[in-house]
């Protein structure tokens, strides 16, 4: 039995992140970093202290041990050491209310280390070594003596005289030697404004618990534990020494099944705030008593009463609200049961808003990057990984542990809806880019690190959609049943997999491998060749187990994509269900059938009812102990992804390092450099960029259709500019009148023409299938397939899914107009064309009409003016194929990457795959060499 710890009485020590007040601090940097730190004597004391945030480097990047400390600075580190957050009513008289140590010195005031004798603090002026043994003295409770004798290792400053400056080494030195005299190996804080206390261990890991919790810490050898399941004694999940698969092995032992079925649950999407109609104790939010980062009560009982620990995060209202609702949830799950925390997640969230200006050393709710599939045009795997390491750092600073992300289909259709997330059509490039971005997120390194590049600093990826979902019959998506098929015409299903076995699956960094993986909703059809079932890939066990498990070596979480155990509904292109192929299962039998194809958890489920159903159904079939032990195995995986990535020690985030961090100049910075690398120049007539400065430009308004969103969200038909006209007046003249202008620019968006299924053309007689356009005039698919490749649904009475000689016209195909339009009023002055895309487009419609054509995949506005004006050189090359037409579209097969005729300009280009401009003319490059075709 080991016995539990008594609270250490006036030593606590306080972790905020850094002296967040100082201003001549740099944050960021690790002792190690600082030349002058580097052989010092004081070096590891330095180190110690930096590492715990107390202190950080000047502003001349260096970090000055030898430089004396001023009191204001010992304040501030002091009352960080000890957990002073008590402040005095009134300050000295020598403190000005707004000096950045104003808030410290009322606290050490309150603390009463340093007192107020009527001649004011002195804050700016250096410490004696008579002054600051009293100071450290009142404030540790000892007695002066005690803190003379902590000199004795410190020979220089045990024998200068009373009236010696203490220098910033010296400071940190003595704090060590005092901290270290209590004889403990760690020290516990004080509990800070929301309850949380941290627990650091001296060569070893920092703790966090709430009070709230119950969580009390008992001790062994020395080192400080938290009692996660309350019983006095440490276990071995409890053990940080102990490697994550033994702490896994041993938690998943004590687990229930009802806590291992809560364990195998992804919730359905959280926005932060919940929504208007979310109930926070029974009322909204709009009708008050709750704050935005409280827990809902959906969320409560999903937490609590099934048991889940998974939370799928959408928006958020501000980085500091997600922290705080983090550290709301992670609190009230410390409390229940065997205390396993919460692992939230996060699909993409660094896209652009492209109004916002970027201002040099300014930040923003969080960096800024291009879509992935602007990642991929900059065909840079090295800016790849720096995002990931970037968008790491953010996440762990809102509370997000895992990414659901990247998203590594072959964009082999041109088609899909989803190829602006994909890294675009090429296996080579993909595999590269998703190798780049998991190391990237997964990688801890230094003091972050636990094992094996797994730590503090890592968030896990969840890769997805495995076999791969790009190859959707005729470009069709399959979150609705009208595109539930992925068909290979082509037979080229293995060369899909190359990204997840190739890349994925082979890291460069020590974490090995993706910690994630989640199958598509896809029907993969025809593939199964053992047991020739064609159901949803997450049901399919050849593709599960024989195929990714057995084959591939894959022993990491297997996630379903969301919603797939729910019922279908009532019309193929209803939000709902989809459970292809098991349409006829019960809710329990799908999750069993899921579970036994080697599937360890259900992306979008809240209750773990139909889990634990399907645990009696495997019962009855293969025995208890079968299935206790199959449950154990997903368990141990989920478990594992928890242990690695230091959440059971601490999964509470520091709220002033959420507000530091996230969206940080360094990182805008980054984010923007990446978007004007990412922008792809296919013409550029006559060298007409870049654009002499202050020249008059001359932009049309855009006509933004009305759209409908998944789920029946309208929005409703407007014209405006597609531009901010404030940031391009920044470097142009802008003017309403074509004759005033030197240049005409036309900013689009690709065609829209659907998503493949109408239910005009269905009430009208049809089977409700269509064409999807890649152009904006009018399409007649003549040249589609008589009979479609795959086909049958309990929704549908005909297995033809074929929509051969049927029309559609992009509902932005004024978008096309306007480009014809302006080349007329410009009256032979050049006219620019801009186009935000999120797929291939046939460009012959209006690509004559245009001298020069930058095409871009989100980025913000201020990026297109930069290479507009020159102040940027354009360098991203195409990640896909233009296509001819439409014709070669519909002779391409699905499954196939670069099998299109490519459209070729006016000036003899082909806009193939790797294909893009500089100021000098067709970029040849390392780039062109390693992935040109």
């Amino acid at each position: 039995m080991k016995t539990r710890i008594r609270r250490m009485t006036g030593i606590t020590l306080s972790l905020g992140l850094a002296l967040s007040s100082l201003s001549p601090t740099v944050f960021g940097e690790g002792a190690r970093n600082f030349s002058d730190v580097s052989g010092h004597w004081a070096s590891a004391s330095i180190e110690t202290w930096m590492a715990r945030g107390v202190v950080a480097g000047l502003s001349d990047g260096t970090f000055g041990p030898d430089k004396p400390m001023s009191r204001a600075e010992f304040a501030a580190v002091v009352n960080r050491v000890l957990g002073f957050e008590k402040k005095a009513s009134v300050n000295f008289a020598d403190v000005a209310p707004g000096a950045w140590y104003a808030s410290d010195m009322l606290k050490a005031k309150e603390a009463g280390y340093i007192e107020d004798s009527g001649q004011g603090a002195k804050p700016k002026e250096g410490l004696n070594k008579q002054a600051a043994v009293a100071m450290l003295a009142k404030a540790f409770g000892i007695a002066t003596t005690d803190v003379t004798a902590r000199m004795n290792g410190m020979p220089t400053l045990a024998a200068a005289s009373a009236n010696h400056t203490l220098t910033r080494a010296e400071v940190l030195a003595l704090l060590d030697k005092l901290v270290a005299g209590y004889g403990a190996k760690w020290l516990e804080t004080a509990a800070d404004g929301s309850g949380i206390h941290r627990v650091i261990n001296k060569g070893g890991t920092t703790l966090g618990y709430s009070s709230a919790s119950g969580v009390g810490v008992i001790q062994a050898d020395g080192h400080a534990f938290k009692d996660m399941n309350r019983n006095g004694e440490l276990d071995g999940y409890e053990d940080w020494r102990l490697e994550a698969d033994k702490r896994a092995v041993n938690l998943a032992s004590q687990m229930t099944v009802e806590q291992i079925a809560g364990l195998m649950l992804y919730s359905a999407h959280q926005s932060i705030p919940g929504s208007a109609t979310a109930k926070y104790n029974g009322k909204t939010l709009a009708e008050g008593g709750a704050k935005s980062s409280d827990l809902t009560d959906d969320q409560k009982k999903f937490l609590i009463q099934d048991n889940l620990r998974h939370v799928l995060i959408t928006t958020v209202e501000s980085p500091e609200v997600a922290a705080r609702w983090n550290n709301n949830v992670q609190a009230l799950v410390e409390g229940e049961g065997l205390g396993i925390p919460a692992n939230n997640s996060s699909d993409p969230r660094h896209t652009t808003v492209p109004s916002t200006e970027y201002n040099a050393g300014a930040g923003g709710k969080i960096s800024m990057w291009p879509e992935t599939l602007g990642l991929a045009a900059t065909f840079d795997p090295e800016l790849t990984e720096q995002f990931g390491e970037i968008a790491a750092k953010e996440y762990r600073a809102l509370g997000i542990t895992t990414a659901l992300s990247p998203q590594i289909d072959m964009a082999t259709d041109p088609r899909w809806s989803r190829f602006n997330g994909t890294f675009g059509e090429d296996s080579l490039l993909a595999t590269d880019m998703a190798r780049a971005y998991v190391d990237g997120f997964q990688t801890s390194t230094g003091r972050d690190e636990i094992e094996g590049g797994w730590g503090y600093g890592s968030v896990n990826a969840m890769v997805k959609h495995w076999p791969g979902g790009g190859s959707g019959e005729g470009g069709r998506d399959a979150h609705f049943s009208y595109g539930k098929y992925a068909v290979y015409p082509g037979d080229n299903f293995a060369e899909h997999l190359l990204p997840f076995v190739n890349g994925a699956f082979k890291l460069e960094g020590k974490t090995g491998m993706a910690s994630a993986v989640m199958p598509y909703y896809t029907v993969s059809y025809n593939q199964d060749t053992v047991n020739e079932e064609n159901v949803g890939n997450s049901y399919n066990e050849y593709l599960i187990t024989e195929l990714l498990r057995t084959k591939y070596g894959y022993d990491g979480v297997v996630t379903t994509d969301w919603g797939i155990t729910k019922d279908s509904g009532p019309t193929p292109d209803t939000f709902s269900g989809r459970p292809f192929g098991v349409e006829q299962l019960s809710e329990a039998e799908r999750h069993y059938k899921v579970i036994m194809a080697g599937v360890d958890q259900f992306g979008g489920n809240n209750e773990a009812g139909p889990i634990i159903e399907a645990y009696a159904i495997g019962v009855k079939e293969h025995g208890e102990a079968f299935m206790r032990k199959r449950f154990e195995q997903s368990a141990v995986r989920l478990l594992k992804n928890i242990f690695r990535t230091g959440l059971f020690e601490n999964a509470y985030v520091n709220i002033e390092n959420t507000v530091e961090v996230v969206g940080n100049p360094d990182y805008m910075t980054a984010g923007y450099e990446a978007q004007l690398k990412s922008v792809v120049m296919l013409k550029n007539k006559d060298n007409v960029l870049p654009l002499k400065a202050k020249s008059t430009v001359y932009i049309p308004k855009k006509f933004y259709p009305e759209t409908v969103g998944w789920f029946n969200n309208v929005t409703p038909a407007k014209t405006d500019y597609p531009v901010n006209l404030d940031v391009v007046r920044k470097y142009f003249n802008v003017t309403d009148n074509p004759a005033e202008a030197d240049y005409g620019l036309v900013i689009i968006t690709n065609p829209d023409t659907g998503v493949g299924y109408s239910k005009a053309d269905l009430a009208a007689g049809g089977n409700g299938y269509v064409p999807i356009s890649l152009q904006y005039g009018t399409y007649k698919a003549d040249q589609a397939r008589e009979t479609s490749i795959a086909g049958g649904d309990p929704l549908e009475k005909f297995t033809n899914r074929s929509y051969k000689g049927k029309s559609v016209t992009a509902s932005n195909i004024k978008d096309l107009e306007s480009v014809l339009d302006t080349q007329k009023a410009m009256n032979g002055k050049p006219v620019i064309v801009s186009v935000l895309t999120d797929n291939p487009l046939v460009m012959k419609e209006f690509e004559g009409a245009a001298d020069a054509i930058l095409v871009n995949f989100g980025v913000q506005d201020q990026a297109l003016m930069d290479l507009m004006s020159g102040k940027s050189e354009p360098s991203g090359l195409l990640p896909m194929q233009m296509p001819k037409d439409m014709e070669t579209v519909e002779k391409q097969f699905e499954d196939v990457p670069h099998d299109m005729a490519v459209h070729v300009d006016s000036e003899g280009n082909a806009y193939d795959f790797a294909f893009g401009l500089n100021w000098k003319g067709v970029i040849q490059d390392a780039r062109t060499a390693k992935y040109g075709k």
